[in-house]
């Protein structure tokens, strides 16, 4: 099999990348997904607030994909379910893509172009290390969305989640309406990691306890989990045992955080940054392998799918231009993260032209200054009433100065 392009996932990023590259006037494009069906994530994702900034409307996560895949079957994007990549193998001009399907078996694919566009996985009890037993009963929140959302079981009646990310969060009201009772949510930091607006709807809405800087020192049970000690953190650490208080549960759900889903990119070469986790891109989100583009959450974890759609049209773009033999590039130069600002992305772009920056705050702050600059001259400032380290910026620089050497993103308290 001979394709122009294959894309790797077809959940937004993947979805919308592909409707780029049709665009942009390719038109020999495979979309390769391991699930069911298409749609990625947003298929457990029953609940609203998607397509706000896309469509202008509020759509379930499933509405918002399917817009995408009936887009994708109108325009004859194939799509290969049920399959996964097994290897990418770099050839002189194109790669050799490893196919296995579950309906074709063993495929040999030859692309001209490959968009990363896999996702994230949840971090799990493994990645955190949490002491005590090791019962049945303790899952991610994703998966456990997964199980009641998509194939309808409840995974528990009597539930602690770990960690206040945005599936946690949503969980701990899912379940609630379920008729569960969700005894707390348990927060390392002492600020809830997922966005306000589910803070408020999904904890304060059903009175549900928010433990912020604790965590659970310890899971109890022999079968099944049957209680989980709660330890406050003082300093760093935990504080001592008369501070401590258990928790009855049945279910524990891990809300702890997500990684980009970039083991295959590892195997075909693509340099990682130690941050993101993601592949490190340029302007155009390639990666350092010429011809293998990123975008989504195997890029960066992005909190809304209207920025992953955003970017994904992005990817197709440049990878539209460098299948037409591509653009002379100009002098690039590195971006960097300054005060209060934990990555930027892309980690290059090129002198005089323009770019679109995502960047995220460390920790929450209030009456800040954003400011975009370069080695000699600023380029943007602007007043932030708030920020916070679950909302992701983006921001356009109109034009990078041609004798700049840098571009640094920074916050700073407001001027008196």
């Amino acid at each position: 099999m001979n394709f122009e392009a294959l894309v790797i996932g077809a959940g937004p990023a993947g979805l919308g990348a592909a409707l780029s590259l049709k665009e942009n006037n390719i038109n020999d494009i495979l979309i390769i997904d391991r699930e069911d069906s298409p749609g990625g994530i947003l298929m457990q994702c029953i609940h609203n607030g998607f397509g706000l900034h896309r469509f202008k409307e509020e759509l379930t996560g499933p509405e918002y994909a399917e817009r995408d895949i009936r887009l994708a079957r109108e325009k004859n994007i194939a799509i290969l379910t049920r399959a996964c990549v097994v290897d990418i193998i770099r050839g002189s001009g194109s790669f050799d893509i490893i196919l296995l399907s579950e309906e074709k078996g063993l495929i040999h694919v030859e692309v001209k172009v490959v968009i990363l566009a896999m996702g994230c996985r949840e971090r799990n009890r493994g990645n955190i290390a949490i002491p005590g037993s090791r019962p049945a009963g303790i899952l991610t929140a994703g998966f456990a969305q997964k199980m009641m959302n998509i194939f309808g079981h409840p995974p528990g009646n009597e539930i602690v989640i770990l960690g206040s990310g945005d599936i946690g969060l949503i969980m701990a009201r899912r379940l609630t309406l379920e008729g569960a009772n969700v005894k707390a949510v348990i927060e390392a930091q002492p600020y809830a990691g997922g966005l306000n607006r589910n803070i408020v709807q999904c904890l304060h809405d059903f009175e549900i306890p928010l433990y912020l800087s604790h965590t659970i020192s310890r899971i109890s049970g022999s079968m099944r989990v049957n209680s989980v000690e709660v330890a406050p953190i003082e300093g760093g650490a935990f504080a001592g045992s008369q501070k401590r208080f258990a928790l009855t549960c049945d279910t524990l759900l891990l809300s702890v955080g997500l990684i980009p889903e970039n083991e295959l990119s590892l195997r075909a070469g693509v340099a990682l940054d130690p941050v993101t986790h993601g592949a490190i891109v340029d302007n155009d989100l390639m990666t350092s392998v010429p011809g293998i583009f990123a975008c989504g959450n195997a890029l960066q974890v992005h909190d809304l799918a209207d920025n992953v759609s955003e970017e994904a049209e992005c990817c197709g773009r440049s990878a539209a231009q460098y299948l037409a033999g591509g653009k002379a590039k100009a002098r690039e130069l590195p971006l960097k993260a300054g005060n209060l600002v934990r990555y930027v992305l892309p980690m290059r772009a090129e002198a005089g032209k323009e770019t679109t920056i995502s960047f995220r705050p460390i920790s929450p702050a209030q009456k800040v200054i954003l400011t975009v600059k370069t080695d000699k001259e600023e380029l943007i400032r602007k007043k932030e009433r708030k920020i916070f380290p679950s909302i992701m910026h983006r921001v356009r620089i109109p034009k990078i100065p041609e004798d700049a050497q840098f571009i640094e993103v920074s916050f700073a308290s407001e001027e008196k």
